[in-house]
């Protein structure tokens, strides 16, 4: 067995049947072997990292870049082509292909898997190797391709570890640093078949809080799915908990490490003294959080990601050996899927803040940070409109007197998707999307403001839910081992440059 095979088989005391686990190697050596060939190529004073952020931006494709940096532009008075956001400054870039083992265009959970265990994944899969169907739910069969998570192994060394998301905490990429499942839809009791011995991802998420001195910081949605149906939500009386095994995992995780404690509304998270607690709990909407454009209308309050990225960082730098923390602008993806470019472009912009606050709290020399997407969206910036027009507005060419044209003598936008719900005004949930599959398609623009938040872009392809694009993401890195962060990379050697910063 090879060296970086042997790394890989960590005996970690992991979630399935309480057995330790070893990893399908897969493509994992490959993939370490190039990263170890960046860093050989590299120039200059190598460092080692104390701590690693690595932000994942849901669905944060190239195009949604360029689109929200402009969008943040214009929004401070600028034409907004020459803005840059928070991560645009960073020294070190690469393009990361996002395919996955069994599919040309990825599915956030494979490709959350290949940035945070070293080796590609099967659609739909959290942190098991492609050997495991997706339908097995028996945890001795599921153990053996469980592969070790960027976070359980710096747990084993010592090191503090924290999760952040906008989306809810059993989602996919929050879920795949904790929990080994074939089938990522598995997030609460009753999903899984009645004869099934694997855990579900809820109750991952509690066994892993069991081991060692489990995860700093988990701020995130999602809390209805670790509450049962008798547990009214705390915002939303009306609304129970999904769990259909009796269990409160809110009260278990905060009983499982001393010094724990559980926040649900913004105030409290803000009162939060760090200095007096060892583990945190923020979970604050029963399902995914807020948009960012709807946060302020939230009932109990909700943090920012931005608040949340530097309250987390604040409790995890307690830990004298250095730490892991995952943030991930998870709402991104929602905006896309339902063809609503206002909100996953705003959710962008505060995914920018966030990485923002972390640059502020952090040192170079001893923090390596890394700023990509999990996969990109169908999202499209076309037409020839002059500089500084609206990037949410109708084409219209530098000193044109009216918007651009199409065949059928009807204005367009700057953005469109290549599929999806096409074009509908809705009531501003964006999540859910039209119900109707392409409609209105031959509407006149003209009679709309589609700079609205409740706006839904055209598209060429009429489906319910836009989709996944396949195209490379971006990777922006700065601070200690960012050297390696450079020309075309395959997904799975993020993780690669994760562990080789830590000196794993």
């Amino acid at each position: 067995m090879s060296r970086t095979k042997r790394c890989l088989v960590v005996t970690l005391s992991l979630v399935l049947a309480g057995q330790s686990v070893a990893a399908d190697v897969g493509d994992y050596d490959a993939a370490a072997a190039h990263v170890a060939q960046l860093s050989k190529q590299g120039v200059g004073k190598k460092r080692r990292a104390k701590n690693v952020i690595l932000f994942v931006g849901d669905g944060m494709g190239i195009a949604t870049i360029t689109a929200a940096r402009i969008l943040d532009g214009q929004r401070k008075g600028q034409s907004g082509e020459d803005n840059r956001l928070a991560f645009e400054e960073f020294p070190q870039a690469a393009l990361v292909r996002t395919f996955s083992a069994n599919q040309q265009v990825s599915d956030s959970a494979p490709t959350a898997t290949a940035m945070v265990t070293g080796s590609h994944a099967n659609d739909s899969a959290l942190s098991v190797g492609p050997a495991v169907a997706e339908d097995e739910a028996d945890a001795s069969r599921v153990a053996p391709h469980a592969l070790a998570t960027i976070l359980e192994q710096a747990e084993a060394r010592g090191l503090a570890t924290g999760i952040v998301s906008t989306a809810r905490v059993t989602h996919a990429t929050p879920g795949s640093n904790y929990a080994h499942t074939p089938n990522r839809s598995w997030e609460y009791a009753g999903q899984l078949p009645a004869t099934a011995t694997l855990q579900d991802i809820g109750a991952q998420l509690v066994q892993r809080q069991r081991t060692g001195n489990g995860i700093e910081v988990v701020l995130a949605g999602g809390r209805g799915y670790l509450t049962d149906r008798g547990t009214a939500d705390p915002e939303y009386p009306d609304i129970r908990g999904l769990r259909r095994d009796g269990r409160n995992l809110v009260l278990e995780w905060t009983g499982a490490q001393p010094k724990s404690q559980y926040v649900w509304k913004r105030d409290d998270f803000m009162k939060v003294d760090t200095k007096n607690i060892d583990h945190l709990l923020g979970l604050f909407e029963p399902d995914n959080m807020q948009f960012e454009t709807d946060r302020a209308a939230d009932l109990a309050g909700e943090p920012s990601l931005a608040e949340m990225t530097t309250k987390a960082i604040q409790m995890l730098k307690k830990n004298r050996k250095g730490y892991y923390l995952m943030v991930e602008g998870g709402r991104i993806d929602h905006g896309h899927h339902s063809g609503n470019a206002y909100r996953a472009l705003t959710d962008t912009i505060a995914f920018s803040e966030a990485v923002r606050a972390a640059a502020a709290l952090t040192d170079p020399k001893d923090t390596l940070i890394l700023v990509t997407a999990d996969h990109s969206h169908v999202l499209t910036i076309s037409g020839y409109p002059a500089r500084g027009n609206p990037i949410l507005g109708l084409v219209k060419a530098p000193g044109a007197t009216g918007p651009t044209l199409d065949t059928k003598g009807r204005p367009y936008t700057t953005l469109s998707y290549a599929n999806g719900p096409g074009f509908s005004v809705i009531d501003g949930k964006g999540d859910d999307g039209p119900r109707e599959v392409n409609p209105g398609r031959n509407q006149n623009l003209a009679d709309f403001d589609t700079t609205s938040p409740d706006f839904h872009q055209e598209s060429m392809v009429g489906l319910r839910g836009e989709t996944h694009g396949g195209e490379d993401v971006a990777l922006f890195a700065r601070g200690a081992g960012s050297d390696v962060v450079r020309g075309v990379i395959n997904q799975n050697e993020i993780f690669h440059i994760m562990r080789r910063a830590l000196g794993f």
